[in-house]
């Protein structure tokens, strides 16, 4: 990697560790906390698509594992920036397509683009909320019956399983 491409892994880094950090705010109570959190993802929204300017998608080739997993999820959380997320999107499918970027990322980032467009899913991987039980509650999906099957194409394990990770112990 070039220095510059050096120093835009490790702001893609700093970027998803903010991310994470802030994380706790997203539902928050507080709706300051809320706000700091849609600060956050909104800034690096923003940033992200300056990145995708530059560019384009930022693939691991480009900028190593670790910052391309950070863009893909900067892009995952920009849920308020319809037009970064779409794009980012558009790029990381034909990255997919070129072989340079993994489809179990797109997966998750078409489902929650999808959802934020208010359609249906593809893998069931956005979780509307949860039940009394503490069992998650998937957004609908367009074919709920193949769920497993389309998950296991591009390398997710299927759904109870996944869910699973999210029960209260």
């Amino acid at each position: 990697m070039t220095q510059h491409m050096d120093a835009l892994a490790a702001e893609l880094v700093r970027m998803a560790e903010d991310d994470h950090a802030a994380t706790v705010h997203a539902e928050a109570e507080d709706p300051a906390e809320r706000l700091r959190w849609r600060r956050i993802t909104a800034r690096h929204g923003d940033r992200l698509n300056e990145i995708m300017d530059e560019v384009g998608w930022p693939t691991a080739e480009l900028v190593g594992e670790d910052a391309a997993r950070a863009a893909w999820l900067v892009a995952q959380h920009a849920d308020r920036q319809l037009d970064v997320q779409r794009r980012a999107l558009r790029l990381l499918e034909a990255a997919v397509a070129e072989g340079r970027a993994g489809a179990r990322e797109l997966a998750f980032l078409k489902d929650r683009t999808l959802v934020n467009e208010g359609r249906e899913q593809i893998y069931g991987t956005q979780i509307a909320g949860l039940r009394e039980n503490g069992s998650p509650v998937p957004w609908p999906c367009a074919e709920p019956e193949r769920v497993d099957e389309l998950r296991a194409r591009v390398g997710i394990e299927p759904f109870d399983a996944y869910v699973a990770r999210f029960m209260p112990s």
